[in-house]
């Protein structure tokens, strides 16, 4: 009788050309459907300007090409862990991001660093287990924050002296004013120089909490 969980269970063992072709385009699909499924479901979601689309995207990409390309069975592990660890270096050494953003990033590279690993322990279902953990763990973690987070409003702003960085709190106090809202947090989605308008998302609490 046909064994499913058997083949499912069974380390990769594909020795020609065609098998790692096939083997490469398998875990290639993979990642590509659950980061398209993450930022489409998940991250763009809840943004109104999604620039680290492009990032996330591109950083995962790379790295599962680094990674399956460069790895082997007796380097594998302290290659993933030891390219995990520069790019984690890079948090320091560029533009702050939102620790949000920050946490896609990882959970990204995460992505890619465990589609591409090729050790012979690790066979179908264990990779697709993983990815199935992480998608739905992430979706569920976006949709929990997003049913808790506080109210939102985007208004068209008239003011754009007002967007510079050096003026926020000014921003702030002159929304605050203008809307009656308890404002914590905003952030300038658009800008539109020949209207002299900028787009702004407010964030407040409700009921003066």
């Amino acid at each position: 009788m046909f064994d499913l969980f058997a083949l499912l269970s069974a380390p990769w063992n594909m020795p020609t050309t065609a098998g790692h072709f096939g083997e490469l385009i398998f875990r290639l699909l993979i990642d590509i459907a659950v980061i398209f499924i993450l930022i489409r479901y998940a991250y763009q979601k809840n943004q109104d300007s999604p620039s680290y689309v492009f990032t996330f995207a591109l950083f995962n990409v790379l790295i599962f090409f680094v990674v399956y390309l460069l790895s082997n069975a007796s380097m594998s592990i302290g290659f993933a862990f030891g390219l995990f660890a520069v790019f984690a270096i890079l948090r320091y050494r560029t533009k702050t991001i939102p620790i949000k953003e920050m946490t896609y990033l990882f959970l990204f590279i995460t992505l890619g660093l465990a589609n591409a690993l090729r050790t012979s322990q690790i066979g179908i279902a264990e990779l697709l287990l993983v990815n199935f953990v992480i998608l739905i763990g992430t979706l569920l973690a976006e949709r929990l924050w997003a049913s808790r987070a506080h109210s939102q409003v985007r208004v068209r702003y008239d003011r754009v002296d007002n967007i510079k960085p050096e003026q926020r709190e000014a921003l702030i106090a002159d929304l605050k004013e203008r809307t009656g809202l308890n404002i914590h947090s905003i952030s300038i989605s658009r800008i539109d120089l020949k209207r002299g308008t900028a787009r702004i998302r407010i964030k407040y609490h409700e009921n003066g909490q």
